[in-house]
């Protein structure tokens, strides 16, 4: 599978308008976020890792056979990023290219445990995540943090993340989440660990039913108190989930260009975005994790413009479900839900 078979539309000013809407990014990982240059940075600091010390390589290195090379692939990035100033320049590099791209919010997945077993404390992980979200913010993106567990770690795993997140949490630590295996995982195994981060009052965001069917969505929404739901497009074959839902206004964080490249959806085309928004289903646009999926959360609204015929309508629509689906606080919200704030005006013809 090559994921870089989806090239990405050409860029014109008739599409200008798109850059200028202002959206949120409610599914985005940090490392995941990190642009080639910088990762081919960080390995050549690390020559172990077995990264590509080389940004032309990591084209290759990010050629997924199927899920779990993806998993594979992640983690060994992840390992290179072994110092609190390495997580200060993801963040810092990561609001520049959010703020070209027209993105003013953020709620980033970060993995603590990958950073402490890399040799980072977690008040050390928390102190880089403030300092990178103030230099975020001073180029006009406001960041928060969802700490999540990898569902494949150790068991223990699941305990070191919550104890990151209830004693050494970021300033601006809003929730709660699981990614990574399915497959032999269940999400009901990790209920007590999102209770004890429920009660501690984190949102509750797990990946769920990306690349399994339906019973798992069930499972995060009915074990793990889900809020929102990462991905969620196992739902697709399930009416009665689906209702659900849509009755409890639970948003799915759909991200399409992942979906294809790590071998879960066969193409763009065959995505089920759209029956998903026909069924009524909440959805929101993610980028997940743009460059090694060769894509951005700009370019997935163009995308599913150019592959999936959402109109003009229906990608402003998007755009303000991004923020009205986040958990920003009050004031910062209202600020972002003003009246035109997710604006600007489509090309003509475009809609």
């Amino acid at each position: 599978m090559n994921h870089n078979a989806i090239q990405p539309p050409a860029f014109g000013s008739d599409d200008d308008w798109l850059v200028a809407m202002p959206k949120a990014d409610l599914h985005v990982h940090l490392v995941g976020s990190a642009a080639s240059a910088t990762v081919a940075e960080l390995a050549a600091r690390h020559p172990d890792s077995g990264v590509p010390a080389d940004a032309g390589e990591l084209s290759a290195f990010y050629r997924f056979r199927d899920f779990a090379h993806f998993l594979d692939v992640y983690k060994l990035v992840s390992d290179v990023v072994r110092s609190p100033e390495d997580v200060v320049t993801l963040v810092a590099r990561m609001a520049q290219d959010m703020a070209a791209q027209g993105c003013v919010y953020a709620e980033v997945t970060v993995t603590p445990v990958s950073h402490i077993s890399a040799g980072i404390h977690p008040r050390e992980l928390a102190q880089a995540l403030d300092t990178g979200a103030a230099e975020a913010s001073a180029r006009g993106v406001e960041l928060a943090w969802v700490y999540d567990i990898a569902a494949q770690d150790e068991r223990d795993g699941a305990q070191r993340t919550l104890d990151a997140a209830l004693h050494h949490p970021p300033a601006a630590l809003t929730g709660f989440g699981i990614g990574g295996a399915e497959t032999g995982v269940s999400r009901a195994d990790f209920r007590d660990e999102f209770a004890a981060a429920r009660a501690a009052g984190l949102h509750s965001v797990p990946h769920a039913g990306e690349s399994v069917g339906p019973g798992e969505v069930w499972a995060a929404i009915d074990e793990l108190g889900a809020e929102r739901v990462g991905h969620g497009i196992g739902a697709i074959g399930d009416p009665r989930l689906l209702g659900r839902l849509r009755e409890d206004g639970i948003t799915l964080e759909v991200c399409p260009s992942s979906n294809v490249a790590t071998g879960v959806v066969p193409s763009l085309a065959a995505h089920p975005l759209p029956r998903l928004l026909a069924a009524g289903v909440p959805v929101v646009l993610g980028s997940d994790d743009p460059p090694m999926f060769n894509t951005s959360l700009l370019e997935e609204y163009r995308r599913v413009h150019d592959h999936l015929g959402l109109t003009a309508d229906q990608l402003r629509a998007l755009a303000r479900a991004s923020f009205e689906a986040s958990f920003a606080p009050v004031a910062l919200k209202q600020r972002l839900l003003a009246p035109g704030a997710p604006g600007g005006d489509p090309p003509p013809g475009s809609a």
